[in-house]
């Protein structure tokens, strides 16, 4: 159980995180759970077949240490990216999560700044105080939409020395155009800024949308951040990973704890990724479900935006509040983002995506 405030205030606690409270959603025990953006459909038979498979002959060695540097799962990481990406352009870390802890403990910290465009991902102003890294903000537009002239002031103003760009951004789900990004890095050019691209929800991509991957030749400080959490189904198993230069590796080498991935990790993620085909297929499916979210949610008389994740933002309500609490008591668990008139929705399978549609439609019907 968490400690209670007052507790935790008689503790000597780091000055600046006096006050804070972690991250975290609610984990209620109900029928639809569509509030954290995972990926529903579970894993395959065959697939977890031959993740029991690999992680049984892991457990084999487990008095010995695992492969420090993950030499394997870079290799099948880099084939499964493309791009012309070779292993030691390729980092990963018990989640993306800690991917950029280690960014923000290798490149922030005391007397640096990271900056972020909110609505976005909660944990990086989380992230960036448990490092003793300042966190300012820009505002995006209010279509939640990023120019490449509005983004490069905000970055040359704040003279950031991390830069987190998420797209599909989150809550959002609106992706960025690569000009963005390419304005970005080049605004931060006399900072010598670190650009980090949060690609966790990039396999749900609209088609055409082209990923920061195709930027990273010549760009040595852009980094661009994916999870196995999401299209994978392996939100349990804790992947994330990133692709950059060479060098970025061997900076975070300098942070990471000793054996920082597990041989039973390295095992799930190595047979997950030799069965990425099987994997992904459902991504088509949720992308179908969550293009229906937007559909019907648009015949309601709602504002969904344009979503490139496995998830659907959506406002136009008079009392979030409160249709976040008949969806709860309709067995349905969305998520409410602190943004007024708004909530956000994961796109599941058919039927939990019906299930969803129908309570929310009986609770609009009734407050009308």
């Amino acid at each position: 159980m968490p400690s209670s405030v007052d507790a935790l205030a008689n503790l000597p606690l780091r000055d600046d995180l006096v006050g804070l409270h972690p991250y975290g959603a609610p984990q209620l025990d109900v029928p639809v759970l569509l509030n954290v953006n995972e990926n529903t459909h579970g894993v395959p038979a065959d697939v977890h077949a031959a993740i029991v498979e690999a992680v049984a002959e892991a457990t084999r060695g487990l008095n010995r240490y695992p492969d420090r540097e993950f030499s394997e799962l870079r290799k099948n990481l880099a084939d499964y990216l493309g791009h012309g990406l070779t292993p030691d352009q390729l980092w990963a870390a018990n989640g993306s999560n800690e991917v950029l802890q280690q960014v923000l403990q290798a490149f922030g910290g005391p007397g640096r700044t990271a900056i972020g465009f909110p609505p976005t991902y909660s944990m990086y102003p989380l992230l960036a105080s448990g490092t003793g890294t300042r966190y300012v903000t820009a505002e995006r537009s209010a279509s939640y939409a990023m120019t490449p002239e509005a983004t490069a002031a905000a970055v040359r103003e704040s003279a950031a020395n991390i830069v987190f760009l998420c797209s599909p951004n989150n809550p959002t789900g609106t992706a960025l155009d690569l000009d963005v990004i390419e304005a970005a890095y080049d605004a931060g050019q006399d900072a010598r800024a670190i650009i980090i691209v949060d690609e966790a929800y990039g396999e749900f991509s609209q088609a055409g949308k082209p990923s920061a991957l195709t930027l990273l030749p010549g760009r040595p400080r852009l980094l661009v951040s994916r999870t196995m959490s999401k299209a994978f189904a392996l939100a349990g198993a804790r992947i994330g990973y990133l692709a950059a230069a060479p060098e970025v590796a061997d900076a975070l080498r300098l942070v990471r704890l000793p054996y920082h991935l597990s041989a039973i990790t390295q095992a799930t993620a190595n047979a997950a990724l030799t069965h990425a085909d099987t994997l992904l297929s459902n991504v088509e499916a949720i992308k179908v479900q969550r293009d229906r979210i937007v559909r019907e949610l648009t015949a309601l008389g709602l504002s969904p935006a344009p979503s490139d994740a496995n998830f659907v933002f959506f406002s136009g309500l008079d009392d979030p509040r409160r249709i976040w609490e008949g969806l709860l008591d309709a067995g349905v668990l969305i998520r409410d983002v602190g943004i007024p008139g708004s909530l956000r929705v994961t796109a599941g399978t058919e039927r939990e995506t019906t299930v969803f549609l129908t309570a929310l439609t009986k609770l609009l019907q009734v407050a009308r």
